[in-house]
């Protein structure tokens, strides 16, 4: 029997500690030959904070923990046993289903993207609205017209003196309304 990759539901916000609860179990319990990687899926993201560009990580899937494992009645009760641990995902009660390798190579080629070119924290969609928070244009509302991840920045239809005005503003200037 191979290792397949399965899907564990946690607690939201201790993803991580699980991983290493189910790593410390597995050590102790000397099943390392039945378990492969333990992975909490996450991407590095960037964002503006008082003027400063800070990075951050972001998990892709909160409250869950992939496990590379060979499926059995041991190793199910040792996952499942886990403090913090609520179940896997898909399948039946005792009986999981593996997600497919193509799934898991999707999740890793986006982890990798992430480190090397790290997402801004907040996505902007044309056409929302945003209040500005600083510069001259605080306290505006005004609809995105145009978004640029590379640059930081967004264009920002904000309406001066009865006139639509487009304004350039670096994404920690605004606040999604």
């Amino acid at each position: 029997m191979s290792k397949r990759w399965y899907v564990v539901h946690a607690y939201s916000g201790m993803e991580k500690s699980v991983g290493r609860a189910i790593r410390e179990r597995v050590e102790r319990s000397g099943m390392q030959d039945l378990f492969g990687q333990i992975l909490v899926p996450t991407e590095e993201v960037v964002e503006m904070k008082n003027g400063q560009r800070t990075i951050s990580e972001r998990r892709f899937f909160p409250g869950y923990v992939l496990v590379e494992m060979e499926m059995n009645d041991d190793t199910w009760h040792l996952v499942k046993n886990t403090s913090k641990v609520t179940g896997f995902v898909g399948g039946s009660g005792n009986r999981p289903a593996a997600i497919s390798q193509a799934e898991v190579d999707k999740i890793m080629s986006q982890m990798a993207e992430g480190v090397e070119k790290p997402r801004p924290k907040t996505l902007f969609e044309v056409g929302e609205m945003v209040r500005v928070k600083e510069g001259p244009f605080a306290d505006f509302n005004g609809n995105v017209e145009e978004v640029s991840y590379d640059k930081n920045r967004l264009t920002v239809s904000v309406t001066i003196f009865g006139r639509a005005t487009p304004v350039e503003l670096e994404f920690g200037q605004v606040e999604k309304v």
